[in-house]
């Protein structure tokens, strides 16, 4: 159902089309409430009818009566919590991609913020619309109708109903304000939390093998104490008033029954009034008590809402290009300037260079000269701040992503797999094509390794491919960018894992796409591959240092150097002892 729903590309509009839904939901509270006055006034009838006058009949009626309109309210009631089910399905429905692409494009633009945490949020939002505690807010609007009631029974009952609920109302205003700026505060601490968290967690073997634990743990506890001491302040300054709040609601109740004793006795009102009247302030104050309750998740459904809403006025949506003609791999920066996520300094700064289709392009250079960020923006992960980075000649930002990226080939340095099967991740989690698949796996050199899992090409990887080794990742993440027929291959240090048997399949790979006129661009620190370039890019400090023919520029730059053989220790003569 929530495939066919046209998708929202901010919060308020996925709101504005389920406003139909939400109008529903207050339609069916108002027949509620007015249904809520029938026990009250069945009370009422029984009291002041029936026992005075002793009439079964009328005692029947009236509970035949009343029984069948609780079934309507049950039914009602039923109807209510359906269409709000149905509205936390439908945001779900309208926000859940765009979230997705919001949340891939963060990662992707700012490594290392990217986390699940919006679709936490959509989940909060959604259990929110969806819980008993919404109801609160639906029946509110309706808590005059009970009033008017009260008052119609007498002036005094009324005005103590009345008071009442002012009381409760500001005790409720007060809570909001001493607990939001905590409970905000231990929001964020707890999602920092996670994030630190799971980032240990993913280097546990590191930190189990270096005995890092309890400094690990030690520095994970700081967070946790910050957000259960948040937490905590928000807990203690809300204690007090939730306990005020339900003294005086109890003081309230008696003191309404009180009233209309008093009333009784003076026989100003019939007993029935007196009680009838305390049941319906109790009904009147319910609203109250159902926004009290879900507070706390009121404060963090506004807390996701509002995190949601600077995520997506950070991350606009990906706009819909005209689709464009298949790329032949024609490669060109013009004065590219290229500045990190996050950072104000460049990494590549005027950036002039033209790989020509079918070229394969040796790139090298000292750590952190730019090399990864010359592959994100050659792959269009990341954008040029200045100048322009073009595939056979049109700017990358103008091609469709998912019609782009059949034509790419990316091996990063650190080779994520996904959970699924071996097939379908050197099949992009696309429709798998049997004979792609171990055309790919031919070419990577890693199909005889594939043949040796006990399922073959249907073995399940887990979460990031942890079943297999670090060469073994490296092999399959390298048939994933042979895949399909890709005509620009970026290869970000493609040998760091491979044995003599592996860089053999590499440099195999590579011919057989040299052949195919793929455009090719190996990112290495090891000459050794380098044998089956063409040209050799040298980076340093974000510029170009040299461009040219292969043998033209290691000639330059790799110059061999003369090995000495280590010098040979004599032993030292035993030590005389005494």
């Amino acid at each position: 159902m929530n495939n066919s729903l046209k998708p929202a590309n901010t919060l308020r509009e996925a709101i504005g089309i389920c406003r139909r839904s939400f109008v529903g939901a207050g339609f069916f509270s108002l027949f509620i409430n007015l249904l809520m006055l029938v026990p009250p006034l069945y009370m009422l009838q029984i009291y002041d009818r029936v026992l005075s006058s002793g009439s079964v009949d009328t005692l029947v009626a009236l509970t035949l009566l009343v029984a069948f309109l609780m079934l309507v309210l049950g039914l009602l009631e039923w109807v209510r919590s359906m269409v709000l089910i149905r509205v936390g399905a439908r945001l779900d429905g309208v926000m859940n991609k765009r979230l997705f692409d919001a949340t891939l494009d963060l990662a992707s633009r700012q490594p290392g913020r990217g986390s699940s945490q919006p679709i936490t949020d959509l989940g909060t939002i959604r259990q929110f619309l969806t819980g008993p505690g919404l109801f609160g807010f639906f029946d509110a609007p309706w808590m005059p109708v009970y009033m008017l009631v009260i008052f119609l029974f007498h002036p005094l009952l009324g005005f103590i109903a009345l008071g009442g609920a002012v009381v409760l109302l500001t005790l409720a205003l007060i809570n909001e304000l001493r607990t939001r700026k905590p409970l905000m505060a231990a929001s964020a601490q707890s999602i920092q939390e996670q994030q630190v968290l799971d980032a240990k967690l993913r280097n546990v073997e590191v930190i189990e093998a270096l005995g890092m634990r309890e400094r690990i743990e030690a520095r994970w506890r700081e967070h946790h104490h910050g957000t259960i001491g948040w937490q905590a302040a928000a807990s203690e300054k809300a204690a007090v008033l939730m306990a005020g709040s339900k003294a005086f609601r109890l003081l309230l109740q008696s003191l309404i029954l009180g009233t209309g004793a008093w009333l009784a006795i003076q026989q100003i009102v019939t007993p029935g009034v007196m009680i009838a009247a305390s049941i319906l302030m109790g009904r009147a104050l319910a609203p109250i008590d159902q926004m009290i309750g879900a507070w706390k998740g009121f404060v963090g459904a506004r807390a996701a809402s509002a995190r949601l809403k600077k995520l997506l006025s950070e991350i606009p949506p990906r706009e819909r290009h005209l689709s464009l003609p298949a790329p032949k791999g024609h490669v060109q920066l013009a004065g590219a300037v290229v500045v990190p996520p996050a950072s104000r300094s460049p990494v590549l700064r005027g950036v002039d260079l033209d790989i020509q289709p079918g070229e394969i392009v040796g790139v090298i250079g000292p750590s952190a000269a730019g090399k990864t960020t010359l592959a994100r923006v050659l792959l269009g992960i990341w954008p040029v701040a200045s100048g322009a980075a073009r595939l056979d000649g049109a700017d990358l930002k103008l091609y469709n992503r998912d019609e782009l990226g059949p034509f790419l080939g990316y091996l990063p340095q650190d080779v994520e797999l996904f959970e699924g099967t071996v097939a379908e991740n050197i099949a992009r989690f696309g429709e798998i094509e049997d004979t792609k698949v171990v055309a790919a796996a031919r070419q990577a050199g890693v199909h005889e390794l594939i043949s040796q899992l006990p399922d073959g090409y249907n073995s399940p990887l887990g979460v990031g491919g942890m079943t297999l080794s670090a060469g073994q990742r490296q092999r399959i993440g390298l048939a994933r960018a042979l895949y399909g027929d890709p005509k620009l291959v970026i290869l970000d240090e493609p040998n760091s894992n491979l044995d003599e048997h592996g860089e053999a399949a590499l440099v195999s790979a590579i011919q057989n796409l040299h052949q195919r006129q793929a455009t090719v661009v190996l990112i290495t620190h090891r000459p050794s591959v380098l044998k089956v370039v063409d040209k050799i890019l040298v980076i340093k400090d974000g510029r170009i240092e040299a461009f040219g023919p292969r043998d033209e520029i290691l000639a330059r730059f790799l110059k061999p150097k003369a090995v000495q053989a280590p010098k040979r220790v004599e032993a030292l003569p035993p030590t005389a002892t005494n």
